[in-house]
């Protein structure tokens, strides 16, 4: 293995943080606010463009022509700092992580940057890769996959992926990356390994290399 790929919300933090809750309620306002649409069908349409496209943007620039960096500039303006804090045990792990290692976000880049440095773990990843890798197109998508990889000029299968999503851990096993779940639920069989929190990632690799 040469590389790993950790996806960031929800991922690098528990869920139970809320932080992307907020995020759900600034894309409901965006749609309701800026887009006009009606208060009725926000929330359906959020989660239905969610399960199409892999993000909302997607939807809302296919059905309504919004403008991309207008979105997430709108979306990503959440209280980070007032909800993550420095985690000395997710960096202290990522420290011992002995592969070159990147962000890959289908959030901002800006966004991205404020939850690194609000856990403490931003001088830790050579790269950050956000929506804007394959001109908005999200995971679980093929195309910024290889975008990603092509730019760190690794083999997918030299490469590790650590996500909450499970479809989008489906596409990094298709492209033949090893798999690594964060998060509680069914395991597929498209997932290499189960952990509960990022932290955990250096006990997984223990199998292959010292860390």
């Amino acid at each position: 293995m040469e590389a790993i790929l950790f996806d960031l919300d929800n991922t690098l933090y528990p869920p139970q943080r809320q932080l992307f809750a907020l995020i759900d309620v600034r894309i409901n306002r965006y749609m309701l606010e800026v887009v006009g649409i009606p208060g009725g069908d926000v929330d359906g349409l959020r989660r239905r463009y969610w399960a199409d496209y892999g993000v909302t943007l997607q939807g809302l620039i296919r059905h309504w022509g919004v403008d991309a960096e207008d979105y997430l500039e709108y979306v990503h303006d959440v209280d980070v700092a007032g909800n993550l804090g420095p985690d000395d045990e997710l960096r202290a792990a990522l420290s011992c992580v002995p592969l070159r290692r990147a962000v890959f976000t289908n959030g901002s880049r800006s966004h991205a940057d404020r939850v690194l440095s609000s856990l403490g773990v931003g001088d830790l990843f050579e790269e950050i890769y956000d929506i804007r890798v394959a001109s908005y197109l999200p995971k679980p998508f093929p195309e910024p996959y290889r975008k990603v990889l092509e730019h760190l000029g690794v083999d997918a299968r030299a490469c590790l992926m650590v996500e909450d999503s499970r479809e989008n851990l489906r596409t990094a096993k298709e492209m033949g990356m090893g798999t690594i779940l964060v998060g509680e639920g069914p395991m597929p069989d498209y997932v290499d390994v189960q952990i509960a929190h990022a932290s955990a990632v250096p006990q997984v690799l223990a199998q292959w290399m010292n860390c």
